[in-house]
């Protein structure tokens, strides 16, 4: 589907986005701005007709005018036969079922990237754990992430973030495709620490809202903040991420920006949730899938399941499945009996890893 109609055929694009929302959409004309063809996917041929009619997301990026280079197209078994590289832009609890449509369609050869965060909610596993078992683990894979909010990225600001793949080269290219005078992407290896990162910011940031929202003021919301990050941390490097990764924009950046800004969605829900709203109503009123909300129960299966203490996630945990009262969720880890700071086994590790830090 073109600005002129519906199309067929090759049309030799660089890159397929599946999922026509806001993160999706903005991946997709950012990927056309920086001069490479695009076909962006969605589920429903009469919005994706509107879309193309209006050439832009007046729902999910209002404002945001699609390049020429940008075409949508709700043909799914074409669109995934004609393009080698993919990137899934859908929730967490979508992504097995978007493997599942694709695989049958894929060409040899055919890559897979995805900007979805968080654990699968019925079983824990990381997104890259979902792939090898929809598509096996001979695929090139790769997962883009870290502190970005899809209006700005659309918008055209400037803005960083970490793609980790199974393959330097895939990587890399991705960062050159995705990379313009208003976006740098870093390249990595650790693909679980960038996945548990966009994961555990997500409930981190209810903490941050709830905090704000019952008017503890900034010194709390930084300590949230900074004890919330040694646990996204610990659970990373227990699945076996490298420390490092969590001082960079998929860990320390995404988190400080899930928990300070209210474009968060999770921070969002946080802030009703104080104010008195019911999780559900909060999400209802939201009105877009708040990750964090399904993310609390899977950070807390995978942390029992390595005998982890992570008390932020827990007490969020807590409140939202609970049914516990907000505040005295925040009293209960105050009134946790004291301890050293530092986490001597992270410590240690973090030592050892100093010099992986990139200093560019």
């Amino acid at each position: 589907m073109t600005a002129s109609g519906v199309t067929s055929g090759p049309d030799n694009s660089d890159i397929a986005v599946f999922g026509a929302g806001s993160w999706g959409t903005a991946l997709a004309v950012q990927f056309a701005r920086a001069g490479h063809r695009v076909t962006l996917w969605g589920r429903s041929a009469a919005e994706l007709r509107k879309l193309d009619e209006q050439r832009c997301n007046t729902r999910y990026l209002p404002g945001i005018t699609f390049p020429d280079k940008l075409h949508l197209d709700p043909d799914l078994r074409a669109v995934t036969r004609k393009h080698q590289d993919l990137l899934i832009c859908v929730p967490s609890n979508g992504f097995r079922e978007m493997l599942s449509a694709i695989r049958p369609h894929l060409q040899p050869g055919a890559r897979i990237a995805w900007a979805t965060k968080g654990f699968e909610h019925d079983s824990g596993r990381l997104p890259h754990q979902v792939v090898s078992e929809v598509l096996g683990s001979a695929i090139p894979v790769a997962v883009l992430s870290g502190p970005t909010f899809a209006s700005e990225v659309g918008a055209g600001l400037p803005t960083a973030m970490t793609i980790a793949a199974s393959e330097p080269d895939f990587a890399a290219e991705l960062a050159v495709r995705l990379s313009g005078l208003n976006f740098r992407a870093y390249t990595s290896d650790d693909m679980v620490g960038v996945e548990v990162g966009g994961a555990v910011k997500n409930v981190l940031a209810i903490a941050a809202g709830i905090s704000d929202g019952l008017g503890f003021g900034a010194n709390t919301r930084i300590a949230l903040i900074t004890r919330g990050l040694l646990e996204m941390t610990r659970l990373g490097v227990a699945l076996g991420a490298q420390p490092a990764t969590f001082m960079g924009l998929s860990g320390m950046g995404d988190l400080v920006l899930s928990c300070t800004d209210d474009q968060s969605r999770n921070r969002r829900l946080g802030l009703m949730v104080a104010a008195g709203k019911s999780p559900a109503e909060a999400a209802t009123a939201i009105g877009q899938v708040v990750e964090g909300l399904f993310a609390a129960v899977s950070v807390r299966t995978v942390a029992a399941r390595l005998g982890l203490e992570m008390p932020i996630c827990e007490q969020v945990y807590q409140v939202l499945h609970e049914q516990q009262p907000a505040r005295d969720a925040v009293m209960a880890l105050m009134a946790r009996s004291l301890k050293p700071e530092a986490d001597m086994e992270l410590r240690s590790l973090f030592t050892r890893s100093a010099n992986t830090l990139p200093l560019d």
